[in-house]
């Protein structure tokens, strides 16, 4: 089970100064250090630099109306990731504002787990030992925000739906771990029907996703400034998707709707 709010470990601080990846933070998440102890210290070194991501394109995302927070995923090996580390990411969540409104409308019993961050519809920033990724996400467990997102394009919004994705080109859309994948800026109305007849909130997740190979011994772009740069403006691309997908007062379409 989830952590409780009192439990959660506190967040590292941000890496300060310019942010760029090194060998040693994709080499920490390789199957030879995952689950080495040995390996935290570099592992929490990426996380501050996630961290620092985060935070900064949750400044950027205020400057747009976009009111967001950030939190880390754990670097040490835990039971939680099964005492392997092999992704680390930085959720950018609703702020605690907006968790609180949603609460109040899915109640006490249903909105209680909330403050974890993949209870609720993210974007995600995150380092695996030969990838980095830029994302929108919705675990099975933030079941409201998949619901509201299934609501509002059958309630009539499925071409604006189709038209937020194909402006995102370089993503993919995904379900779940199926290996079928949904190009974006080349789908169809047929295509999202496809995918809406599968998907069903609180069984599968949903993804769109943008990755950038960096496997070992042909990392040089991904330890590039530059890196970190297209990342931030690929977050920045993905901040209208998630406002039309999530749950808000503007946005309601979760039960009513």
């Amino acid at each position: 089970m989830p952590k409780k709010p009192s439990q959660v470990p506190a967040e590292p601080l941000p890496l300060k100064g310019a942010i760029c990846f090194e060998e040693g933070d994709f080499h920490a998440l390789s199957d030879a250090l995952a689950g080495d102890a040995e390996g935290n210290a570099r592992r929490l070194i990426a996380r501050r630099k996630l961290l620092a991501i985060g935070k900064d394109a949750c400044k950027r995302a205020a400057e747009h109306g976009h009111k967001l927070e950030c939190r880390t995923s754990l670097h040490n090996p835990n039971q939680f990731n099964g005492m392997r580390v092999r992704r680390i990411w930085a959720y950018v969540t609703r702020s605690k504002a907006e968790k609180k409104r949603l609460k109040g409308v899915l109640g006490a019993e249903l909105g209680k787990d909330l403050d974890a961050a993949f209870k609720n519809a993210y974007l995600c920033f995150a380092i695996e030992a030969e990838a980095l990724e830029v994302s929108l996400r919705i675990h099975s467990d933030a079941w409201y925000d998949g619901q509201n997102l299934k609501n509002r394009v059958e309630r009539g919004a499925l071409r604006a739906w189709l038209e937020e994705l194909n402006r995102l080109d370089g993503f993919f859309l995904r379900m779940d771990d199926w290996k079928g994948e949904w190009r974006c800026g080349a789908l169809t109305i047929e295509a999202l029907e496809e995918f809406l007849s599968y998907y069903t909130p609180g069984e599968h997740r949903l993804a769109v996703e943008r990755r950038w190979p960096a496997p070992a011994g042909a990392r040089g772009g991904a330890l590039e400034p530059e890196a970190v740069r297209e990342m931030s403006a690929q977050f920045e691309r993905l901040l209208p998707l998630h406002a039309f997908t999530g749950w808000s007062l503007e946005n309601n379409f979760l039960f009513g709707g």
